[in-house]
């Protein structure tokens, strides 16, 4: 059945959706109160808004759907299947941190204890989390040194010879070996380690100092001060050690988020007991651009509000990229849910910095499970929103050591630059030019823009190359240049507060390339504009006027590195230009040669599978999966058979 189809079959019932591409593979996993409403609502965004905002819906051949009950199964079914699959599409925890619990090995015969990350139904008790991690290992370790219960490998369903060096150093009871220790007495020491392990000190106190008197008038002097030691244990440590407990009504986690430049950094502060005990960070680059992919509707009315862009004439094509936005709360609906579900322990209350459609019911899911009331609050003012600040302020620090080039070290960068290049002044701003073609044909070109330390992607143009005919990379590096700067130029004229011209001009090629742009600056009269290029093989910089003396920077210079990310850039946005152009050619291609297949035909495949040649190396049955059976058929038989000759 073809997708559209199939789409508008769904059930309005809460579920889950699962897209998948032509291998079967599920690309995005989603939840809705009504499948049938939501799913459609991306054939609608994706087709009102961009090409990099159907990049979903391109690819997407077919959709699964499983209904649930209600909106909290579907919560945690979309959570599962999320963490199963990890679909390209959504948004994923990359934080690979867990936090440590004890395990009590309840169900057999003589029980360990255990630090482990990896929560199992398999009758063993668990205690935690511990914040901060190494915590657990000292807990551990004390119950090793005060109770005696082993964390060995050692087989105890059956008795060995002798005991290993952990019982003679008063680390064990020795139950691998008979008759040095009894059930009865194993079995007391896991329950000291239980009540000490759940926190109840008092009943633990009273236990400990009732079998002490008891040993010590029986004058088991040995046994009597063991169990003073362990009492003194739990004395000193009542104060210090944090269990977290659904008791505690004052722990809480806290959220706050930088976002700049398509990357985002978050900070996640646990706090017990009302105080910070520790912090995590989670990163993601490029979020916007996988907002846009999968249709959200904040950079859907971003991209339809902004001005749009059209050419005066035929000669000249000049293109912004389209800038992505950044929704929060998208972004915390996911964290929230795979930080969560199928968690042990969550705090009464998590803070967080934006509201979001499905925290109320994300709440109610997790106060079912934990069996305590959980809160998901967005605090507008008071100490909580203070604390939301704070984690806010430290989000911005994660940012700046993860992602940004600190000041004064991009200054510097700046000095040597101008110093290598001989500069008038710091640059402050670099255009790059670059020429994409494949023997001549659909030649396009690109000029990326490096402004202020960062690539500057609302300023990116793109050339459709007009007049000139063939393989000719000198002749089209002068017409884009040429018009580039007198479109400058022009704007300087009308107003003179425009935007003035660059601290430099790079282009990606060798002597030709340099004199090719040199030629058509002086025909605009820029005679003393700064030109450079830069050459692919030899990594050598040619500087205009000093082209007998190339600047050779060693390999490691951050100089050197700083002009290959910005020519690379310039070359990766002019190829994608280039595919584009070559797709739109492909449009008209022989798909409309093949019987059964029309002008909506064809559409539909190149919009599903992005170009002819995928078209071309597809499947029947990938092929059915948009068009019929026998259109299929055709289509496969026309690229995969000979095809008689006239």
């Amino acid at each position: 059945m073809d997708l559209i189809e199939k789409i508008r079959t769904l059930p309005t019932q809460p579920g889950v959706y699962l897209y998948k591409n032509v291998e079967g593979e599920v690309i995005y996993v989603g939840k809705a109160k009504n499948l049938r409403s939501r799913v459609r609502s991306y054939l609608l965004e994706a087709s009102q808004a961009n090409a990099k905002t159907g990049s979903l819906m391109r690819e997407a051949v077919d959709i699964d759907y499983i209904l649930v009950a209600n909106e909290h199964e579907a919560l945690a079914l979309e959570n599962n299947l999320i963490k199963q699959r990890k679909p390209r599409f959504n948004i994923l925890l990359r934080d690979d941190k867990t936090y440590p619990y004890v395990k009590l090995t309840l169900a057999d015969r003589y029980p360990k204890v255990f630090v482990t990350r990896r929560l199992k139904k398999d009758g063993s008790a668990y205690y935690g989390p511990y914040f901060p991690g190494n915590l657990a290992y000292r807990v551990v370790e004390l119950i090793h040194r005060s109770f005696l219960l082993p964390s060995c490998k050692v087989d105890l369903t059956r008795y060995h010879q002798r005991a290993c060096l952990q019982y003679y150093i008063h680390r064990c009871l020795g139950p691998c070996v008979q008759e040095l220790t009894t059930p009865e007495i194993y079995k007391q020491a896991v329950r000291d380690a239980q009540l000490f392990l759940e926190g109840r000190q008092a009943e633990l106190e009273r236990s400990l100092t009732t079998r002490m008197m008891a040993a010590a008038e029986a004058e088991q002097f040995e046994a009597a001060a063991r169990l003073r030691d362990q009492l003194s244990t739990v004395h000193q440590l009542q104060e210090k050690q944090r269990i977290a407990t659904a008791e505690q009504s004052d722990d809480a986690d806290v959220f706050g988020y930088h976002f700049a430049d398509g990357s985002l950094a978050i900070n996640l502060f646990h706090m017990r007991g009302g105080k910070i005990v520790d912090r995590r960070e989670f990163f993601w680059e490029d979020l916007p651009e996988l907002l846009e992919a999968i249709g959200v509707e904040g950079a859907k009315e971003e991209n339809e509000s902004a001005p749009s862009l059209s050419t005066s004439s035929s000669t000249r094509v000049e293109e912004h990229e389209p800038q992505a936005v950044f929704d929060s709360g998208v972004v915390f609906s996911a964290l929230l849910k795979q930080l969560y579900i199928d968690q042990h322990y969550v705090p009464r209350t998590i803070l967080v910095p934006v509201d979001f459609d499905d925290r109320q019911s994300l709440a109610d899911l997790l106060s079912e499970r934990i069996k305590h009331r959980v809160e998901i609050a967005v605090p507008q003012r008071g100490e909580k929103k203070s604390l939301i600040d704070l984690a806010g302020q430290n989000a911005h620090q994660s940012y700046i050591q993860r992602f940004r080039v600190l000041e004064p070290a991009r200054k510097a960068i700046q000095e040597a630059l101008a110093d290598a290049l001989m500069l008038p002044e710091l640059p402050t701003r670099i255009e790059c030019f670059d020429i994409s073609h494949i023997q001549g044909a659909e030649t396009a070109a690109s000029m990326v823009v490096w402004e202020d330390g960062k690539m500057n992607k609302s300023q990116y143009r793109k050339f459709k190359v007009t007049t000139v005919l063939g393989v000719d990379d000198f002749a089209s590096m002068r017409e884009v240049v040429a018009r580039r700067y007198r479109r400058l130029k022009e704007d300087a004229v009308a107003d003179p507060d425009a935007r003035p011209m660059p601290s430099l001009i790079l282009v990606d090629g060798g002597l030709g390339q340099l004199h090719a742009a040199a030629e058509a600056l002086e025909s605009l009269g820029f005679t003393s504009q700064p030109l450079a290029s830069i050459a692919k093989k030899e990594e050598v910089i040619y500087i205009y006027g000093n082209e007998d003396e190339p600047v050779v920077l060693d390999r490691r210079s951050p100089v050197l590195h700083l002009v290959q990310m910005i020519r690379d850039e310039s070359h990766r946005f002019a190829i994608g230009y280039h595919r584009q152009r070559r797709a739109m050619r492909d449009r008209d291609s022989e798909l409309l040669n093949i019987p059964g297949v029309g002008r909506q035909t064809r559409q539909r495949l190149l919009t599903h599978f992005g170009s002819l040649r995928d078209v071309q190396d597809a499947t029947a049955d990938s092929l059915a999966a948009v068009v019929s059976r026998k259109t299929a058929d055709s289509i496969w038989r026309h690229f995969h058979e000979p095809q008689p000759t006239s």
